[in-house]
């Protein structure tokens, strides 16, 4: 698996060599998580599985599934902006003895780059 920000402009697939893997790959473009899909809620099932596999004690089930719209605005549907927001407000409500996550304590949480810059939840 090769990942990364357009790697078909980059010289990994051209030359002699670039051109084995070329053949040998197959191109799946991500781009964000829909929030609706349907009658379908990717983005609140991705949520869901996230907030399941977390382990802190006095963190409710469900809590950042109410949040999805507001998740979702905030990361702008991008998993890794999500996780990385997830995972800072575990750490940090295990270092200040809460253990739960709230909007509040999401609020609170410095995004990465490019989900800071499309963040309208912020008034930016």
């Amino acid at each position: 698996m090769y990942a990364g920000i357009d790697v078909t402009s980059t010289a990994l697939f051209s030359g002699v060599r670039g051109a084995q893997l070329a053949g040998r790959a197959s191109l799946v473009e991500c781009g964000p998580f829909p929030a609706r899909l349907g009658k379908h809620e990717p983005f609140r099932e991705l949520i869901a599985g996230v907030e399941a596999a977390l382990d802190l004690r006095a963190h409710r089930a469900g809590t950042l599934a109410r949040h999805t719209a507001y998740l979702h605005q905030r990361t702008a549907g991008r998993i890794g902006s999500l996780t990385r927001l997830i995972r800072q407000a575990a750490i940090t409500s295990i270092l200040d003895g809460t253990e739960r996550i709230t909007k509040t304590s999401l609020e609170a949480i410095r995004l990465d780059h490019l989900a800071e810059t499309n963040d309208t939840t912020r008034g930016r």
